[in-house]
């Protein structure tokens, strides 16, 4: 449904100013305000969505870089030892699969 707003220029072009900024048209960067106006869009909610969604990828990801500097150890030491321990834990090998047992056909012989 089209709708049609008039407003003062200067308002309009605050509108394009905002919209541009978050990359979205000034059709879209109305509905989204009107939207949280109407209570439908609520930005809180939506923070604690992606919380909890990027949860495990966050904790997997701070591990190592959350780790304090040690005693005299410069930043470049230590992002070389974050980087190595990232790069330990990605390209560690898999656990070996036990090899399937051979299937003998009962009763044959050759």
């Amino acid at each position: 449904m089209a709708v049609s707003v008039r407003m003062d220029p200067l308002l309009e072009r605050e509108l394009e100013a905002a919209a541009r900024l978050q990359g979205v048209s000034k059709s879209q960067f109305i509905i989204d305000a009107v939207e949280r106006a109407l209570g439908r869009k609520n930005p809180y909610e939506l923070l604690l969505k992606v919380q909890e969604e990027m949860g495990a990828y966050n904790t997997a990801s701070r591990s190592a870089a959350s780790e304090p500097a040690r005693a005299g150890e410069s930043t470049r030491q230590r992002v070389r030892r974050v980087l190595q321990a990232r790069h330990d834990t990605a390209c560690a090998p898999e656990p070996a699969k036990p090899a399937p047992a051979s299937r003998k056909r009962a009763g044959k012989t050759r």
